[in-house]
């Protein structure tokens, strides 16, 4: 019969603190370590509180055994909390074992160089929230986006999110688009869900979509994901340039077809296992 879980579409799967398999203290420690994304240098166990809703001894106890492992460091003039060197060791770590970005890199600079523009690699983050970048190839000396691996970005507004979702099943697609609201100005929900959904349209027709100055006005974007073999993870490159030069024509007809062939020779390296 086999292990069912391992037939489980994943691409349609959520993290569920409720579910048997969750360890609630795992998840609680890297609620943690994630209120440090936004920023943050120092943060205090009253503001990891307020940002994780979790109660105040058990914040406690997680930044006391996150700091005996090296994952933060307490600051006693301060009496604060960062980031340690063990975070940066998994990031290394991960990065020289993750052959994908190691064969994407040449052919992102070569297509960042010949669009005069930005080429990226991204994963959707735990939360599905945003997309955490893990390459960025600058192409034009003149415009460079104020960006790099390890930052994140929208997932709504970007071509890479949206190339994520335009690619994940019905089921995951409805239950992200609830939860985006959710978080959403209600004032900016309409633009951004219909952006969204004519991502998905997009998609069918070209094989890739756009974000024309949806997360930034002077930016304008093609996305195209790329989906694992075996259905357990989703990446997206995208192309994105100022809109002087990026025009809608180049990307449907130049730029969009060029990061898909850039996609197709990736998956082909890889053999589709990332």
């Amino acid at each position: 019969m086999g292990n069912p879980k391992r037939k489980t579409d994943t691409l349609v799967l959520d993290a569920d603190e409720n579910g048997p398999q969750t360890v609630n203290s795992v998840m609680r420690a890297f609620s943690i370590l994630r209120c440090f994304e936004y920023g943050a240098q120092y943060l205090g166990n009253q503001e990891i509180c307020r940002q994780t809703e979790l109660p105040k001894a058990t914040v406690s106890r997680l930044t006391f055994t996150l700091s005996s492992l090296g994952y933060l460091t307490y600051n006693p003039s301060l009496e604060k909390y960062s980031l340690g060197t063990s975070v940066l060791s998994l990031a290394h770590a991960f990065m020289k074992s993750n052959d994908v970005v190691t064969i994407a890199r040449p052919l992102m600079q070569e297509l960042a160089n010949y669009t005069k523009s930005a080429v990226m690699l991204a994963v959707g983050d735990s939360d599905q929230d945003r997309m955490v970048l893990l390459e960025v190839c600058q192409g034009d000396t003149t415009f460079q986006m104020n960006l790099a691996a390890g930052a994140r970005v929208p997932h709504g507004s970007t071509a890479l999110g949206r190339a994520d979702l335009a690619v994940r099943p019905m089921e995951f697609f409805q239950r992200h688009l609830d939860n985006l609201e959710k978080k959403t100005d209600p004032a900016h929900w309409q633009k951004i869900r219909a952006g969204i959904i004519r991502a998905r349209e997009e998609y069918e027709n070209y094989g890739f979509c756009f974000s024309l100055g949806d997360w930034n006005p002077d930016v304008f974007a093609v996305g195209v994901p790329m989906v694992s073999a075996d259905r357990s993870r989703v990446l997206a490159f995208n192309c994105s340039g100022r809109v002087s030069i990026v025009t809608r024509e180049k990307l449907v007809h130049d730029f969009g077809p060029k990061l898909v062939a850039l996609r197709n020779t990736v998956y082909q390296h890889t053999e589709g296992r990332f």
